[in-house]
């Protein structure tokens, strides 16, 4: 059932005056939600579809909710079930297999689709071979290391610093792409090591790195790493400032980080996101967590591009690639093969407390 138009255009103020209003209106938008509403990963998918339902509410759209089951089998299930719904697009989907068996039957119906989760490269990377209509709003696989890199190469560029890391694939790769990127801009570290993770104290380390005159250190590896290394470093006094990637915003480590400590990461979406759609998702009793906020902003994208398409007589997938959208988490622009134009991590720093934009300091 559809909101009263009293209440529509009170929420379409709310979130930024998205509702259309005067003139000849189009059909709402409908809109397919994938998201993984069975296994594991259920949490997840919860929030999309909250976020994606609070969306729709307050543009006046149609949702079709649809369990993926984040496997081959449940997305080209899904996809089949958006195709009788005739959805205008889709979206959700947090894994690969989903999306790509989804993904052939949605481009056979001209339904594009707006993915939150996966970061695998080739989903876009392969648009010239495949053809597929698809969107990512969310980094890709290798949006952290870009962004470690080339921050770091800015940050550090009169900097003594080394890199190290823990030997597991997700730390060696990391700190590769720092060295490299770091090399590209005629920086060369003074220091590069792999070191035995998970140990109580990492002061064989902090020793070397002080006898190579490391004053910055970035750790590919995880936040009590990083944490352990600070601590020691201090205990020697030294003064040595460490880096790490987003594994740094995980649960709570038993040892404090230092003040001072970098963190490239993505931001925190409630941190970032308007307050009008805060308080929507207050008022809904709804926490704006995790996936919510993008589903929410997902579902803004497609309604703008369902009446920009309508008013240009165009292809909503053609509108998706060519415009600004303004959504409730900031401005979102797709390039041509459908990644976001704007790496989205950030430079962090621990101040004692919390990690605060580096930007704000």
């Amino acid at each position: 059932m559809r909101l009263p138009h009293a209440l529509i255009a009170q929420i379409g103020g709310l979130i930024g005056g998205l509702i259309l209003t005067g003139g000849a209106a189009a059909a709402p938008l409908n809109i397919g939600v994938a998201a993984p509403l069975s296994g594991p990963s259920t949490i997840l998918g919860k929030q999309i579809e909250y976020g994606a339902r609070l969306s729709a509410g307050a543009l006046d759209a149609e949702t079709v909710v649809v369990d993926d089951k984040c496997s081959a089998e449940g997305g080209a299930a899904a996809a089949t079930q958006f195709v009788s719904a005739k959805v205008d697009a889709v979206v959700g989907f947090l894994c690969t297999e989903a999306i790509e068996a989804a993904m052939p039957i949605l481009k056979q119906a001209g339904i594009p689709v707006i993915t939150l989760g996966v970061r695998t490269e080739g989903l876009t990377d392969r648009r010239a071979k495949t053809g597929w209509p698809v969107f990512r709003l969310g980094p890709r696989g290798d949006a952290e290391r870009d962004a470690a890199g080339t921050i770091l190469s800015k940050l550090w560029r009169d900097v003594s610093f080394a890199v190290v890391d823990d030997g597991t694939i997700y730390g060696r790769e990391l700190a590769e792409a720092v060295r490299a990127t770091t090399q590209q801009a005629a920086l060369k570290p003074v220091f590069t090591d792999t070191f035995r993770p998970e140990l109580d104290n990492q002061v064989g380390l902090i020793g070397r790195l002080s006898k190579a005159g490391a004053d910055a250190v970035f750790v590919g590896g995880d936040g009590r790493d990083v944490a352990i290394m600070a601590r020691d470093a201090a205990k020697l006094g030294s003064e040595m400032v460490f880096a790490g990637g987003e594994a740094l915003r995980g649960a709570g480590n038993d040892v404090p980080y230092a003040a001072g400590t970098l963190m490239i990461a993505m931001p925190e979406w409630a941190d970032v996101a308007d307050k009008r759609t805060l308080d929507l998702f207050s008022v809904g009793k709804i926490l704006p967590e995790g996936y919510a906020l993008p589903a929410f902003a997902a579902v803004e994208i497609a309604d703008t591009a369902k009446k920009a398409a309508a008013a240009d007589g165009k292809p909503m997938a053609t509108i998706l690639s060519a415009r600004i959208f303004t959504t409730s988490i900031g401005p979102i622009t797709f390039d041509a093969k459908g990644d976001l134009t704007q790496n989205p991590y950030r430079a962090f720093r621990f101040d004692g407390t919390r990690f605060m934009p580096l930007e704000e300091q």
